[in-house]
């Protein structure tokens, strides 16, 4: 499926184009008149007019959220059993989530990173921590009257967060909100680590109990086959090998031996090598081989649109947990739709070899990069 838009705001743009190619002929709805049928129409037609065929595992997707809708919208309405899509890369997970998160005619509806979403509820529980239920309080913050809640790239590998996952499910299908949710990972396979999986059981237990989960397969990364979008800054972004002095002039680029700068985030302060204006340079040690996090990475987006990340190692031979936060900082930046400039000293198939499973999720998005 062709590269997804990767904010709220794009999501909502794209809607008119659908209705600029189609016309009056695009199904229209409000409330309650919203149908199977129409889930369905739109979904037909956004494949139609991005001239995509749908495979059997994605309409069996559609028919499930034509089903979640007649319920949503039915007299009386109900809350259906939510959805959980895993599959592997490239195979349209988050374009259904997004066309499913457009065609609903509501307002009370949100779609979030997961990172995103979990980077605030951090900072929200922070917040309330004199609270007796610190979560509930920020919950009602965060979600107000949502009835809907999309979830992209769900996937953990921390037992600390595990446990607050736990907490987060129970609470939100307490609330009666349906819960949409796309993973690399089937449910069975989050939380991989041997020493903390067991411990994970129990929100593994919960989804399988109270969400649809149905994998979204196929031979083709759609990805990496789509056109590069005049409307996705991530994919007008360059890899730039061996960034030699002449690459670095042609493309304004920092030298390599470019001396440190004192960036503050948060509190505390992080090694840069460029800041100008909305425009930000690191190298790739001082992002990853340091103690960042994804809250890091979403301050540093609010700030700088144009990334360059300098001395791509090979990953293979770096630490899981600088692969980690690497994974971790190019989800950020595909979602939050930055412009990026990476370089390194070998073909990027090369630097990007390894064993990390969500690695194959960053091989895909870097892939786009010209």
């Amino acid at each position: 499926m062709p590269a997804r838009p990767s904010t709220r705001s794009r999501l909502t743009h794209r809607w008119p184009a659908l209705r600029r190619w189609f016309g009056s002929g695009l199904p229209t709805h409000s409330g309650s008149e919203a149908s199977a049928q129409s889930i369905r129409d739109y979904f037909r037609l956004k494949a139609h007019g991005q001239g995509y065929t749908l495979s059997h595992s994605q309409q069996r997707v559609i028919d499930c959220m034509a089903q979640q809708a007649s319920l949503l919208f039915g007299a009386p309405a109900q809350t259906p059993p939510s959805l959980y899509l895993y599959g592997a890369v490239g195979r349209g997970k988050s374009w259904l989530l997004d066309g499913f998160f457009q065609a609903l005619p509501i307002t009370q509806k949100r779609r979030l990173h997961f990172h995103q979403f979990f980077a605030q509820l951090h900072q929200g529980m922070f917040s309330h921590r004199e609270q007796d239920d610190a979560l509930a309080v920020t919950l009602n913050e965060l979600l107000e009257d949502c009835r809907v809640l999309c979830f992209d790239e769900f996937h953990v590998h921390d037992i600390g967060d595990a446990m607050l996952i736990t907490r987060l499910f129970k609470a939100l299908f307490e609330r009666g909100i349906l819960l949409l949710v796309t993973s690399n990972y089937a449910p069975e396979g989050l939380l991989p680590n041997p020493l903390y999986h067991a411990r994970f059981k129990p929100v593994i237990e919960l989804i399988n109990a109270r969400m649809h989960i149905m994998e979204v397969g196929g031979p083709h990364d759609y990805r990496s086959q789509a056109r590069h979008s005049a409307h996705q800054l991530f994919t007008q972004g360059h890899y730039v090998w061996p960034a030699t002095p002449a690459q670095r002039q042609t493309f304004n680029l920092p030298p390599q031996d470019a001396p440190a700068l004192s960036l503050t985030v948060g509190t505390r302060p992080l090694r840069a090598r460029l800041c100008e204006g909305r425009r930000v340079g690191f190298s790739f040690n001082d992002l990853c081989e340091q103690s960042t996090a994804v809250m890091d990475y979403l301050e540093l987006c609010r700030r700088f649109d144009h990334w360059i990340i300098d001395d791509l190692p090979l990953l293979a031979e770096c630490s899981i947990a600088a692969q980690q936060r690497f994974i971790n900082l190019i989800d950020v930046l595909y979602d939050q739709d930055k412009h990026l400039t990476l370089l390194g000293k070998l073909p990027l198939h090369e630097s990007l070899a390894g064993n990390v499973i969500d690695l194959a999720r960053t091989r895909s998005r870097l892939g786009q990069l010209q």
